[in-house]
C-alpha cells in the first residue's frame, strides 16, 4: 500500500504541476530555514498568487506545445485532426486513453496490451486496406485508407485487404494422383494430401477427378478512384458500400455434425462458389470427354466447365448445359453472382489446372475400350456403309436429273414441231451432252474416254441419217 502511495506521489511530481509544487515548496523551507523577514499576511497572499500563475502558465504552455508538436506524429491536413492527435497525445500521457492501431494490407496489427482497450484512440490504414467500425450495439461507418480517430465506444468490426488476391486449392503438383490410402506409406502423408482435395468431383461416369483451381478475386471497385475522407486516394480503389457489404454480410456454413453453424469470411466465399459450380458441372461429363474436343468449337469437356464457370461468376445470366454437357439454347439466371455482387466482391479470373485420377481409373477405362472396340468398330462400319449408300442414291438421282434437264435442252418449247427421224433426235440429245461435257469436265481423264464414245455413237448416225438437219434447223424427209 505504501508502495503505491509513493508511486503515485512520484508520478505526480514528475508532471508540470508537481514539479511546479516541488519548487515552491522547496522555496518556501529555503525562506523559513534562512529567517528572511516576510510580511506575514501580504507575503502568503503574494505566493499564493504567484502559485496559481505558476500553474496557468505551465499548463498554458504545456497544451500549446503538445498541440504544435503532436502535428507532426501522423500525417494529418485539416485542423479538426489537429485537434483530436493533440487530445490523443494529451491522454496518452494519463494513461486514459484508446488503442492505438496500424492496419496494413487488410490485417490489423496489434501491439501488447492494445487490443483490450477502450477509449477514444485511433487507427491508421495504409493504402491496401479498409475496415468497418461498430459499437456493441450497431454498425457505425465504413473507413478507407488514411487516418480515423475514434470514439470511446467504437472498435473495428473486421477488415479487408482491397488489393486482388489469388487463392490456389486443390492438391498440389507434386501430390500422389491415389485415392487409396492403401498406396500411400505414410497416414499423415495421406491425411495432408486429402485436406487438399477438396475440390473432388465425381464424372457422370462414375470416375472422381481432383483439379487445381486457381481463384483471382478482390472487393469490388468503383469506376472511379475517390479520395477518402483523409484524403487519401487508393491506387487499388476503395467502395465503401462493398467493403461494408464484404464485412457485415457474412455466410453461414452448415456442418455436417449436429447441425453445426460456421461464419464463413469474406475471402472464403469466392472459393466455395467455384468448387460447388465445379462439382455441379463435372457431373455432366464422362471422364474422356475432359480431355477431348467436345463441341463444334473444338473446345474438350475441361475447357467448357473453365468457361462456364467464369460466365457463372461474371454474368447475371448463363446458357444453360443438360445432362450430357450440351449446349440446350436457354438461359438461365446466375446466382452464384448475385450472391458476389450483395456480398461486394468480384472474381477476375478462374483457371482449372493440374487435374488428378486414380492411374487404376485410366486403366480400367483401356480395358473397357479393348474389350468392345470390334463392337464398336463393327458399328461404325455399318454406319458408314448406311451413309454410303444414301450419298450413292442421292447421287444417282441427282446425276439422272441432271442428265434429263441437259439432254431435254433442245426439246422445250417445241411441243407442236412435226417429228423428226430417229437418227435426228439421237443428234440432238447427244450434241448438248457433249457441249456440257466439254464446259464442266475437260480435265478429267475418264471424260475422255465417254467423249469418244459419243463421237463414235456421232459418226454412226451421220452415216446411217440419210436425210441430215438443213441448215435452217428444219427436218428432212421421215423414214
Amino acid at each position: 500500500m505504501f508502495r503505491k502511495a509513493f508511486s503515485g506521489i512520484g508520478t505526480l511530481l514528475a508532471t508540470p504541476v508537481g514539479v511546479i509544487i516541488t519548487t515552491n515548496v522547496v522555496w518556501l523551507i529555503v525562506m523559513w530555514l534562512m529567517d528572511i523577514p516576510r510580511n506575514t499576511i501580504v507575503y502568503y497572499v503574494v505566493s499564493f498568487i504567484i502559485f496559481v500563475l505558476d500553474v496557468f502558465v505551465a499548463f498554458t504552455l504545456r497544451d500549446r506545445l503538445i498541440h504544435f508538436f503532436s502535428q507532426f506524429v501522423l500525417p494529418i491536413q485539416n485542423p479538426k485532426d489537429r485537434r483530436d492527435i493533440a487530445l490523443r497525445v494529451s491522454n496518452f500521457e494519463t494513461g486514459n486513453r484508446g488503442p492505438a492501431l496500424f492496419v496494413k494490407n487488410g490485417r490489423v496489427i496489434l501491439h501488447e496490451g492494445e487490443a483490450g482497450r477502450r477509449g477514444a484512440g485511433l487507427i491508421m490504414l495504409d493504402t491496401a486496406s479498409a475496415l468497418v467500425l461498430r459499437t456493441d450495439t450497431e454498425i457505425k461507418e465504413t473507413i478507407g485508407p488514411g487516418i480515423k480517430f475514434t470514439k470511446a465506444d467504437e472498435y473495428i468490426a473486421g477488415s479487408v485487404d482491397l488489393r486482388a488476391q489469388w487463392h490456389v486449392i486443390g492438391p498440389l503438383s507434386t501430390d500422389q494422383p491415389s485415392f487409396n490410402p492403401l498406396l500411400i506409406s505414410a497416414p499423415k502423408d495421406y491425411d495432408e494430401t486429402q485436406s487438399r482435395r477438396q475440390t473432388i468431383g465425381l464424372t457422370r461416369d462414375g470416375f472422381e477427378v481432383s483439379p487445381t483451381i486457381s481463384i483471382k478475386f478482390s472487393v469490388k471497385r468503383p469506376v472511379e478512384r475517390q479520395p477518402t475522407d483523409s484524403g487519401v486516394t487508393s491506387y487499388y480503389g476503395f467502395d465503401p458500400a462493398a467493403v461494408r457489404n464484404a464485412i457485415t454480410r457474412k455466410v453461414i456454413q452448415l456442418g455436417t455434425s449436429e447441425n453445426s453453424k460456421v461464419s464463413m469470411e469474406w475471402n472464403e466465399l469466392p472459393e466455395h462458389l467455384i468448387v460447388n459450380i465445379w462439382r455441379e458441372y463435372i457431373r455432366k461429363f464422362k471422364l474422356g470427354d475432359l480431355f477431348i474436343a467436345f463441341d463444334d468449337n473444338g473446345d474438350s469437356g475441361l475447357q467448357i466447365i473453365e468457361k462456364m464457370i467464369n460466365n457463372r461468376v461474371k454474368q447475371p445470366s448463363v446458357r444453360e448445359l443438360d445432362d450430357t454437357g450440351s449446349q440446350t439454347g436457354a438461359w438461365v439466371e446466375s446466382l452464384e453472382f448475385k450472391q458476389l455482387q450483395s456480398r461486394g466482391l468480384e472474381i477476375m479470373e478462374t483457371r482449372i489446372h493440374n487435374i488428378l485420377f486414380d492411374p487404376d481409373m485410366e486403366k480400367q477405362i483401356i480395358q473397357q475400350w479393348s474389350a468392345d472396340w470390334m463392337t464398336n468398330a463393327q458399328k461404325e462400319a455399318s454406319y458408314l456403309r448406311e451413309k454410303e449408300a444414301l450419298i450413292e442414291t442421292a447421287a444417282r438421282e441427282d446425276a439422272s436429273k441432271a442428265f434429263a434437264r441437259i439432254a431435254s435442252q433442245p426439246f422445250r418449247g417445241k411441243t407442236t414441231q412435226s417429228l423428226q427421224n430417229q437418227f435426228t433426235t439421237l443428234q440432238l440429245l447427244i450434241d448438248p451432252l457433249k457441249k456440257y461435257i466439254l464446259i464442266e469436265s475437260a480435265a478429267n481423264n475418264e471424260m475422255e474416254m465417254e467423249l469418244r464414245k459419243l463421237d463414235e455413237i456421232w459418226k454412226w448416225l451421220l452415216d446411217n441419217n440419210i436425210n441430215t438437219l438443213p441448215s435452217d434447223g428444219k427436218s428432212g424427209a421421215q423414214q
